[in-house]
């Protein structure tokens, strides 16, 4: 597992993570792994798009429609 440094953090801004973390009964290295491999496992915008062009892309005509409705429309 690799380290990771972060500089130039404000002070405030620790004080803000370090009560979160306190709050949530962890340490602030085990609070900054969770919000990490939270942020890691959600999908960004761009990787959710690819997800949705390749699961809803169908080789249908609009030939196909149009026959399945008559189809439809027979048992009627």
């Amino acid at each position: 597992m690799a380290a990771l440094t972060i500089r130039d953090v404000p002070d405030e801004q620790i004080q803000t993570l370090k009560v979160r973390a306190a709050q949530a009964g962890k340490s602030l290295q085990g609070f900054m792994q969770d919000l990490i491999a939270r942020e890691a496992s959600r999908p960004t915008m761009a990787e959710m798009m690819e997800r949705l062009n390749r699961e809803t892309t169908a080789d249908v005509s609009t030939a196909d429609v149009l026959a399945a409705i008559d189809e439809g429309r027979v048992g009627r």
